[in-house]
């Protein structure tokens, strides 16, 4: 499975870098206190990194996203893109909740580099998986959820053939295709948009996949996508 990107996205943002982990044969049963230590770890980091911002969105690369949110529509104070979320959480005190493995390893990198990274079991997707810009009639049932609520018309949306698989580029994913421990399959896809350097996106999914394999096992596949 490879993530398409329909053209209109190079087009109309600033320079977005996709990094792709596709992994097989992954085992994500089970806790690791070696991760929880690394969440720990990286949330003391975090909150002396960000200590001489007034704000979390004055650092560059959750700026590029707030930018990136309003020129599709969306209002960044109401709707944060993930990795806004993880840094607002960890600076209130809070700590990043453990998912499951595979899930903590890939929020540790999203905090560490402050870029915004999801994953699917590929397992669940229908047909082709797909970086482009919504119709506004997509089915999409948020994670956990229970109710339809698809996306607006020119919304950034990864979708497949069954309808969206996360709103507002990356803001909240859908239940139907989500990690779990039974996961086998997975896609993750690491994003940057301008001012970031292509080498940072490198460096966080190599990371990335080095500790997939460390923790879960499984073989990985890497792939950096740039206009």
């Amino acid at each position: 499975m490879s993530l398409i990107i329909q053209k209109e996205i190079f087009e109309n943002f600033d320079k977005p870098i996709i990094g792709i982990i596709k992994v097989k044969g992954l085992n994500n049963h089970g806790i690791s206190n070696e991760i929880n230590d690394l969440l720990r770890d990286i949330e003391i980091q975090t909150r002396e990194n960000f200590s001489k911002f007034e704000s979390c969105g004055q650092h560059s690369n959750i700026l590029a996203w707030r930018q990136a949110y309003k020129k599709f529509g969306s209002d960044p104070h109401k709707y944060r893109c993930s990795i806004e979320s993880l840094v607002r959480r960890i600076l209130k005190g809070d700590s990043i909740p453990n998912i499951n493995k595979l899930v903590d390893i890939y929020n540790y990198i999203s905090v560490k580099y402050v870029v915004p990274v999801g994953g699917e079991d590929s397992d669940l997707i229908i047909g082709e998986l797909k970086l482009s810009i919504a119709d506004g009639d997509e089915q999409f049932i948020r994670l956990n959820g229970t109710e339809n609520d698809p996306p607006l018309s020119g919304e950034v949306i990864y979708k497949d053939e069954k309808g969206v698989i996360c709103r507002r580029w990356n803001w909240s994913e859908a239940d139907r295709t989500k990690l779990t421990e039974d996961t086998n399959n997975a896609i993750i896809v690491i994003e940057g948009l301008s001012p970031m350097d292509k080498t940072i996106i490198e460096n966080a999914t190599n990371e990335l996949a080095d500790l997939i394999k460390r923790f879960c096992g499984g073989e990985t596949e890497t792939e950096i996508l740039v206009n």
